[in-house]
């Protein structure tokens, strides 16, 4: 084999020196540069102000917007695994209370049950690695408003549907234009962190702590046959956890920009109006980071 050959020096032995050279390769690849490193600050920020606020009572409000926004991702994972298992979708519904439901007829059901938690678990980890640049989050955000779309399409007849999409889009226009959308990237990376740890708690909440009576681990389980529910969500668990350690992993190979060339680079790619005047926004990241979450949490207690 031509690897192995190439490890072979002159003298007949093995040369460890290229395997090194790879392993120091992908070392420095996944380690974070200064940028990378503010944005992995933000994201831990993130997690502990999501586990804080997903416990307190009345505060808990604050980030329901994303709650609904991630069981939005989970029917939306299930309508288009059962668009691709040639299902017919026949209606997408969320609640107030945090649930959602996808009536579909046809379809592999072994594909589509799992196909929510596992797909928003996906989606929130691409949204994650979109995190760390700023262009990414662009193009991110527009791939969300295809999904928007056929959401709405899905769930035109359920106004909670339509009432947080159009405030998730107006919350999604409105960072796109502060700090020359490098706000946006902090709340794509939010969006994504919310929907990895929601899928990792709904699944612990649902299927292992059995707090509801079904669930898609339970109906999945019904339909196989050969394992208990508690054996699927467990699997689906660690999938879920692979998925968030993958966005992460991916967003530092990916994006090894430093702040200022994503700024330059974005002013080319989609940009926002005055990104090329003098008094055009600018500050550090970690600046942007706070005004990222202070400007959230005041717009999400308008909606």
């Amino acid at each position: 084999m031509p690897y192995l050959e190439s490890n072979i020096n002159k003298a007949g032995t093995f040369d460890p020196e290229p395997i090194l050279n790879y392993a120091r390769d992908i070392q420095s690849r996944i380690t974070p540069n200064e940028t990378q490193r503010d944005t992995l600050i933000v994201a831990g920020v993130y997690i502990i102000i999501i586990f804080i606020l997903w416990h307190l009572p009345y505060l808990r409000v604050i980030i329901y917007p994303f709650k609904l926004l991630t069981v939005g991702f989970h029917e939306m994972s299930h309508a288009f695994v059962g668009l691709l298992t040639c299902a017919r979708i026949h209606s997408i519904e969320l609640d107030p209370d945090e649930g959602g439901a996808t009536s579909m007829s046809g379809g592999i059901s072994c594909l589509t049950l799992p196909a929510g938690y596992l797909g928003s678990s996906f989606i929130g980890a691409c949204l994650i690695a979109c995190g760390f640049n700023t262009n990414a989050s662009k193009v991110a955000t527009l791939v969300l408003a295809v999904f928007f779309l056929f959401t709405l399409w899905w769930a035109r007849k359920n106004w909670l549907t339509w009432l947080l999409i159009l405030g998730m889009s107006g919350l999604i226009v409105l960072f796109w234009f502060v700090a020359q959308g490098i706000a946006l990237r902090y709340l794509v990376l939010f969006i994504g962190v919310m929907s990895c740890m929601y899928v990792i708690w709904d699944v612990i909440d649902d299927t292992l702590a059995r707090k509801v009576n079904t669930s898609d681990a339970s109906e999945f389980a019904r339909i196989c046959g050969c394992c208990p529910s508690r054996v699927w969500g467990f699997l689906w668990l660690i999938v879920a956890c692979i998925f968030f350690a993958l966005g992460v992993i991916v967003g530092l190979v990916a994006f090894k920009q430093n702040a200022a060339e994503q700024k330059a680079d974005s002013s080319h790619f989609l940009p926002t109006p005055g990104t090329h005047k003098s008094g055009a926004l600018s500050s550090s990241p970690t600046s942007l980071a706070v005004l990222a979450i202070t400007m959230s949490l005041s717009t999400l207690g308008v909606l």
